[in-house]
């Protein structure tokens, strides 16, 4: 009995066996091949590691067969078991049940080829190399087992030759489906991967076969794998024996490509992709050559536009491969074909291709190495080049001037070389052809030639001065440039100055006296009032040159604008120039545009330091503009401190001491000078608040804290001993009741603690905080108390999470409910609760919903509603001198979007609710918010935003319009379907607003009807005629930008619906 259990119990797998393998095979079901294959897997795992696991079967059509999966998963038979029943079929006479067996037996070794024995993969290899010859339905399947075999890692050595002889002898490829050619790609790229050595021991045979393989292949999804499969050949240095012809002619007939994929094509293969797979074969061996460049030129000679560019991208592919015996015999044609598609061509992309290929071209003959007898193939391209080409340099008013030009500056900048040959040939004669011409035009069109040819030079570096090509021409370029900045042609003019610049670059090209005649023509230029593209082009010269020779500059030019500033006058040189500058200002301009070295730095900023001390003391007469002119020059000599830092480090300690006792000197109450009035204008103090900011934004921390343990005493305590001339009559008290002059300062103090790096300790932070809270609430000073709230909110944002921020912010909402409930400053405790705000927001605390609820309080206010409405505005803008991330504040990404998500919905349920007397506050607020929002983020909530968008268009506020018509404006290019729902309402609204008494929102609503333009034609039509008689109104516009739009609104509801439109 014991027995025949045991024997039973055997016997039960086998037979569950049996009969999936029946249902599979006679049946046409799928689902045990899955089960089969699971069961084997758990076998031979079993068998291979001594234990098996119970797994649910994978495949969803065994969920009914729950019992039977999991005997086939308890292991109890091997592939050997599974090659045993399927003797009959896999013997059957009939083909297709042998296709089924064989097929059954494949998709089990695709699951279990990781575990396979050695023994068993030759046995199943010598099964499956049989039935190759077997009939051609059987093939498919017997592909399959084999690109299971060949991803075995217990594969034999010779095996996979063996494998590919076979295929390569008994299958015809290219008669399969395609997915049966894309597995016998897949099987030789797994060998190629697995077994290279045993694949090159093949030699030129293994390619051969592949060539039959690929031969006619048409499929996209199968080119991709063969493509690469080609350039692993080549590569990876297998033998190509003979058939070097024969696999570039076998790939080559794809080129160009030509494929457009299917619409919603699931596999999304693109037609770059071929072209840059296929590319990537062609350029990968100087073998290919012989054949290769020869079809290239067919094709660029073709007029199909495809097929040049991709022959021109080949083309600058393989110059990186090839070398001057490849090119050799085929230099004429391609410099032919290259010539007549940058002469010919209506094609920027194909003339961009083009000079591409060509310098490609040259650069390859250039590196390449010769003999000592060889011939030296650069030489004579750019012989042939020169030849087709100098000849146009000489009709500077004909068409293939340019052209020309390109082809040559392009194969000078492939190479030293080839730059010293071309430019040595060239330069003589533009400059004799420069001379020749007379008219301006043609002169700044040999000029530009001539500049182009200079910036190639600035490529290359020689050691010996007497190498560069440029160094027999220097007279003459000098020469010749400094004609043309006499010119009185300002075009002419402007490319001379250029000219300088690039040769003010070149080492030792420019001598002493060239420089002094050179600086005298820029300081001529740099006082020219009526042309501001000369005066602009001669400061930025000034400044490339001034880094280059500080020296020159010091000695020639210098002490000229040093004599010039002195003079102080007011009267403009030209009267009837546009720009109205006075020398007084073009001299600053000057001054900063040349501050580009650090030596000059320090002769320049004294020089207008000591000019704007001069000023102060009633020396040089001087007006509120020039004292705001010598500010902007000073921070732009501070900005180009930045590069240096020395240099940021010495302006920070030479000018702001100075900018300091200037500032309090004018504060005391004792002066009464009229200049010194004028020092305390905002404009002024805000012009210095933007000097200090600039000049302490790129301190180092170290250096930073030096300076900020001398000025933060100056306002708390009166310490004036770091400023010079510091005999002040009154003691400096700017945080002390009675002294409005010195309280305006604290804008400069904000200006510099704000700039400050974070992590800078600011001294007696406790006693400024409050000092900044108490002076930020007080009446009769607008200026000074929102400079203090501007200043208490940076140093908020700024400072690390903690008990001292929580005690800050405590005070600051106790000043904010106290001030708002006292009836004098309540406008002062509204813009610090503003400004707090927004430091929170800016750093996501978790105070800012708190702030900002409070805000929303406020639009309700009958005083500061519309204030609080406007301030929703300050909180989504970025601002420019305080909490912005050059001064180091703490700005998180994306606040905008999160001040969206938190606050819109109160802000909507806040409209719905509130009384129609306030509801504008609202619509204001939420049109701020919505105008600032990146779009991409307002644009899956706008249905639900829309129709409040809408009414806000109907509010009285020309604000509030002109936000919400910013707002709608790319709305309606960006999403036009939902735009369409309300184009009654939005025709209505534009129309009614390009009426409007703001000039700004008449232009914003005729620029919203041009938009409109781009919703659905069908929608529009029927608003045409009304929206034209309409128009018409604001074609008569009293101002000028006004019928602008309407001239170009009107046009395009003209054109719509005509054809082509």
């Amino acid at each position: 009995m014991a027995a025949a259990a045991v024997m039973v119990e055997a016997a039960a797998p086998t037979g569950a066996l049996w009969g999936l393998v029946q249902d599979f095979v006679m049946g046409q079901q799928e689902s045990p091949a899955d089960q089969v294959a699971a069961g084997t897997a758990g076998s031979a795992a079993k068998l291979l590691q001594g234990s098996g696991r119970r797994e649910r079967p994978s495949h969803p059509r065994t969920a009914g067969r729950e019992l039977r999966g999991r005997d086939v998963k308890s292991g109890n038979y091997t592939v050997l078991k599974v090659v045993e029943a399927l003797g009959s079929s896999l013997e059957n006479p009939e083909p297709r049940t042998r296709a089924r067996g064989i097929q059954l037996l494949s998709q089990v070794l695709l699951q279990c080829h990781s575990l396979l024995l050695e023994k068993e993969v030759v046995h199943l290899i010598l099964f499956y190399e049989n039935r190759l010859k077997d009939h051609h339905l059987v093939i498919p399947s017997v592909l399959q087992g084999l690109r299971a075999l060949s991803l075995c890692v217990a594969l034999p050595p010779g095996l996979a030759v063996s494998v590919l002889k076979a295929i390569f002898q008994e299958v015809h490829v290219q008669s399969l489906l395609q997915v049966d050619r894309h597995t016998v790609f897949s099987i030789i790229t797994n060998f190629m991967q697995s077994r290279e050595e045993e694949l090159k021991d093949l030699g030129a045979d293994f390619t051969f076969g592949f060539i039959q393989v690929m031969d006619g292949e048409k499929d996209p999804r199968n080119l991709l794998v063969a493509f690469h499969i080609v350039h692993d050949l080549i590569s990876r240095d297998y033998s190509l024996g003979p058939f070097v012809e024969e696999l570039f002619e076998v790939t080559s007939c794809y080129f160009p490509i030509d494929f457009t994929p299917p619409p919603n094509d699931p596999y999304g293969i693109q037609r770059d992709d071929l072209i840059l797979s296929l590319r990537a074969v062609l350029a990968s061996t100087p073998r290919f050559a012989e054949f290769l460049l020869p079809l290239l030129i067919e094709k660029v000679d073709s007029e199909i536009l495809s097929a040049k560019l991709d022959s021109l991208q080949t083309l600058n592919a393989c110059c990186a491969v090839y070398g001057q015996k490849e090119l050799k015999d085929f230099l004429p044609s391609l410099w032919a074909s290259i010539r007549r598609e940058v002469f010919q061509t209506a094609s920027e992309r194909v003339e961009a291709e083009g000079l591409a290929a060509l310098h490609s071209l040259t650069a390859c003959l250039s590196r390449s190495v010769l003999r000592a007898d060889a011939e030296d193939l650069l030489n004579s391209f750019l012989s042939n080049i020169l030849q087709d080409c100098r000849h146009h340099l000489c009709e500077p008013d004909m068409k293939l001037v340019w052209p020309s030009a390109k082809l040559l500056q392009t194969a000078a900048g492939a190479s030293a070389r080839a730059c010293d040959h071309i430019t040595s040939n060239v330069l003589p004669l533009l400059l004799e052809q420069f001379h020749k011409h007379s008219q301006s035009n043609q002169r700044r069109t040999i000029l530009e030639m001539i500049l182009g040819f200079l910036k190639l030079q600035q490529k290359w570096s020689y050691e010996d001065k007497d190498e560069r090509p440029l160094s027999g021409f220097k007279d003459q370029l000098c020469s010749l440039v400094f004609m043309a900045i006499t010119d009185p042609s300002t075009q002419l003019q402007l490319v001379g100055i250029r000219t300088l610049t690039v040769l003010g670059a070149q080492p030792d090209l420019l001598s002493s006296g060239d420089l002094e005649l050179a600086i005298g023509h820029l300081y001529r230029l740099s006082f020219l009032e009526e042309d501001s593209q000369s005066w602009m082009a001669a400061l930025e010269a000034s400044g490339a040159l001034a880094s280059f020779y500080p020296g020159a500059f010091s000695s020639y030019l210098l002490p000229k604008l040093a004599k010039e500033l002195q003079r102080g006058e007011l009267d403009v040189t030209r009267e009837h120039g546009p720009n109205k500058c006075s020398r007084h200002l073009l001299c600053l301009q000057a001054l900063s545009a040349v501050s580009t070295h650090p030596s000059i730095v320090k002769e320049t900023l004294p020089l207008l330091l000591q000019h704007l001390w001069q000023a102060n003391k009633g020396n040089v007469v001087i007006g509120f503009n020039d004292i705001i002119a010598i500010c902007q020059s000073l921070q732009q000599v501070a900005e180009k401190c930045h590069r240096d830092p020395d240099s940021c480090w010495y302006f920070h300690e030479t000018a702001l001491p100075c900018l300091f006792a200037l500032a309090v000197q004018a504060s005391m109450p004792e002066d009464s000078s009229v200049l010194r009035k004028v020092l305390l204008e905002d404009e002024v103090l805000a012009a210095l608040a933007s000097v200090i900011s600039t000049a302490t934004i790129h301190l180092s921390s170290e250096l930073a804290a030096q300076s900020v343990t001398r000025i933060v005493p100056l306002f708390l305590d009166g310490n004036i001993s770091f400023l010079p001339e510091n005999s002040f009559p009154s003691r400096f008290q700017p945080f002390q009741d009675g002294c409005s002059r010195q309280r305006r300062l604290v804008v400069l103090l904000m200006a510099f603690v704000c700039s400050l790096p974070r992590n800078v300790e600011i001294p007696q932070l406790t006693q400024l905080m409050r000092e900044l809270l108490e002076l930020s609430c007080c009446p009769g000073c607008p200026f000074s108390s929102t400079a203090a709230a501007k200043c208490f909110a940076g140093l908020l944002n700024k400072h690390p999470a903690g008990q001292q921020l929580d005690e800050f912010l405590q005070l600051a909402v106790d000043t904010v409910e106290a001030g708002l409930g006292a009836g004098s400053s309540r406008s002062q405790a509204f813009t610090l609760l503003l400004w707090v705000t927004k430091a929170l927001v800016l750093r996501y605390h978790p105070l800012s919903s708190c702030l900002t609820a409070r805000l929303m309080g406020l639009l309700s206010d009958p005083e500061l509603g519309p204030a609080a409405a406007d301030g929703f505005s300050l909180l989504m803008s970025d601002c420019t001198d305080v909490l912005t991330r050059a001064c180091h504040a703490d700005v998180r990404i994306m606040f905008r979007q999160r001040f969206f998500t938190d606050n819109v919905p109160d802000l909507v349920q806040g409209f719905h609710a509130a009384p129609q007397d306030v509801k504008p506050n609202y619509l204001k607020g939420l049109s701020h918010v919505l105008n600032r929002l990146p779009k991409p983020v307002l644009l899956p909530e706008l249905p639900t935003l829309l129709s409040l968008l809408l009414e806000a268009l109907s509010c009285t506020d020309s604000v509030v319009q002109l936000s919400t018509l910013s707002c709608l404006q790319p709305l309606l290019l960006e999403a036009p379907q939902i735009m369409s729902l309300h184009i009654d309402t939005l025709v209505t609204k534009f129309l009614n607003l390009s009426s409007s008494p703001s000039m700004a929102v008449r232009i914003a609503a005729l620029q919203c009807m041009n938009a409109l333009t781009h919703l659905p034609t069908p929608v529009l039509l029927p608003y045409k005629p009304q929206v034209i008689r309409a128009l018409a109104k604001p074609l008569d516009d009293k101002k000028r930008l006004v019928r602008k739009e309407a001239v170009s609104a009107r046009g395009e509801w003209f054109l719509l619906g005509s054809p082509g439109s």
